[in-house]
């Protein structure tokens, strides 16, 4: 069973969203990063890039797959995890630790479209 936290918001797309304030710092499950295998590259948006809930911003590629990376919510990047461009089996290792992109939310109204941990462990088994 995969690991899922209390605290988190989850995206059907495998996306969870960490909110600190007006932020959130986004990156992919544990479930996700399973069911992809051994990550070997995270294709990364730019520092001020605008993200749209349901949209793509981005792929992470394993030896197995290519998945299209989809923001859970809206906004502008503020920070990029930088150590994923030379290391990004650091998603496999722990992905909650290893977020990819931080976001300044422009509609915090969005995370009620979201799952919280329940949930979404409900939605992994299915």
């Amino acid at each position: 069973m995969a690991k899922v936290i209390e605290g988190l918001y989850y995206s059907e797309s495998h996306e969870y969203v960490r909110v600190e304030g007006d932020f959130g710092f986004i990156g992919i499950t544990d479930y996700a990063q399973n069911a992809l295998g051994n990550v070997v590259y995270v294709d990364i948006p730019e520092v001020d890039d605008e993200v749209m809930a349901g949209e793509e911003f981005g792929a992470v590629e394993s030896v197995k797959a290519a998945s299209d990376l989809i923001s859970p919510v809206s906004g502008t990047v503020v920070e990029v995890n930088e150590a994923l461009d030379d290391q990004p089996e650091l998603v496999n290792q722990d992905a909650f630790a290893n977020w990819i992109i931080k976001v300044e939310m422009s509609d915090k109204a969005e995370l009620d479209n979201l799952m919280d941990a329940k949930a979404y462990a409900a939605f992994c088994e299915k």
